[in-house]
């Protein structure tokens, strides 16, 4: 399966490295994807990463607006100022950045969570309270689990 799914919590290295969860290593690696693009997410406090055609599929979206649009400003002030490339090491962890920390939150434990084509990084109380209020409002809505 070339998807991310499910969630994992790793804790923080004394380096400030985390593991990337096997699972998702293996999507990178079957993905063929060297290069992590992260970015702030628009709507939660949470980190999207992905390889390179994440940022490609954003740019895309720029790139089809009017240059000297407000929009396309706005949008280009989030995907490449809200955004950075980042590599995981031999043992397939990866730094958590100044970058990180400030948009999320996170200090010692880092949640993956599949989102499809991408995963993010998630501070591990904020995430399950999203999630908890996500099913909540999903049940009171009245929709089923499928």
């Amino acid at each position: 399966m070339n998807r991310f799914l499910s969630n994992a919590t790793n804790r923080i290295d004394t380096k400030g490295r985390v593991s990337v969860p096997a699972a998702f290593r293996s999507v990178l690696t079957r993905l063929d994807v060297s290069e992590l693009y992260c970015l702030q997410d628009f709507v939660f406090p949470a980190i999207s990463v992905g390889g390179p055609e994440l940022l490609d599929r954003y740019e895309s979206q720029i790139e089809a607006l009017d240059p000297f649009s407000e929009e396309a400003n706005r949008l280009s002030l989030l995907v490449h100022g809200g955004g950075v490339f980042a590599k995981l090491d031999a043992e397939g962890r990866m730094m958590v950045t100044d970058f990180i920390r400030s948009f999320t939150g996170i200090t010692k434990e880092v949640v993956f969570v599949g989102r499809g084509r991408y995963f993010q990084l998630w501070d591990p109380e904020t995430f399950e309270a999203t999630a908890s209020k996500a099913r909540q409002e999903r049940t009171a809505n009245g929709v089923a689990s499928a």
